[in-house]
């Protein structure tokens, strides 16, 4: 905590996993900074910046988040050694991520604080460790059964509709283009590599984020393909 009378310098994370939270009718960063900002100010921090992966899997590696590697790099010159994050699961949600994720901020040096349970990633104590592994196994789980849930929801609406029912779209559906030119360069003789077939897709404007797609997601269109 910060010290009594002096206030400290701290940055707020905040993330979304779903597409379908995101957006200005939608209230999940809201949330998200409002109780940010009060444990902020009940406990002597001030948010001097904030930073936000919007549609970003909570089991995504946090330094594979625009958003958090762009934090990192800001805060790497500033002084703030201090992030506040809502609560343990919008940081990670997946157990093994979180602690990787974790132990990947303490070695640069920064403390990061759950407004929710603020000690949550401080004490180091054998009974502390045993409960952040059991909280982040539950949340896990949590989102694993709801994810079986709706999954099961759409099979069944699937069944009794005949028609697709959410979930994710595959490359054909969302980009038959893309598919169509990965199933081209892949007839190409001297045989092209998956990577090869990425590099070349980005040269043509197809591309994920700005970067070249990864190589099994180019397996993936050849297999919808």
């Amino acid at each position: 905590m910060a010290c009594r009378g002096k206030q400290v310098e701290a940055v707020a994370y905040m993330r979304t996993s779903s597409a379908t939270n995101v957006g200005a009718d939608k209230d999940s960063d809201k949330r998200q900074r409002a109780a940010i900002e009060a444990f902020a100010k009940a406990n002597g921090y001030v948010i001097v910046d904030e930073f936000y992966d919007a549609a970003v899997s909570g089991a995504d590696p946090v330094t594979e988040r625009k958003g958090f590697v762009a934090m990192l790099d800001h805060i790497a010159g500033n002084g703030v050694r201090t992030i506040i994050v809502e609560s343990p699961d919008r940081f990670a949600r997946d157990l093994a991520v979180q602690l990787a994720g974790h132990d990947c901020l303490r070695k640069l040096g920064v403390t990061l604080i759950p407004a929710t349970a603020p000690d949550f990633f401080v004490e180091d104590t054998p009974t502390a460790v045993l409960v952040r592994q059991v909280l982040g196994a539950i949340a896990q789980f949590e989102k694993a059964s709801l994810v079986a849930k709706l999954k099961a929801a759409r099979d069944r609406k699937q069944r009794d509709t005949g028609k697709r029912c959410g979930g994710r779209r595959t490359y054909i559906e969302r980009d038959p283009g893309l598919v169509a030119a990965a199933k081209a360069l892949s007839g190409e003789r001297p045989r092209l590599s998956l990577r090869q077939i990425s590099a070349r897709l980005a040269e043509q404007g197809y591309a994920h984020k700005g970067n070249p797609y990864p190589a099994m997601s180019v397996r993936n269109m050849l297999a919808a393909a």
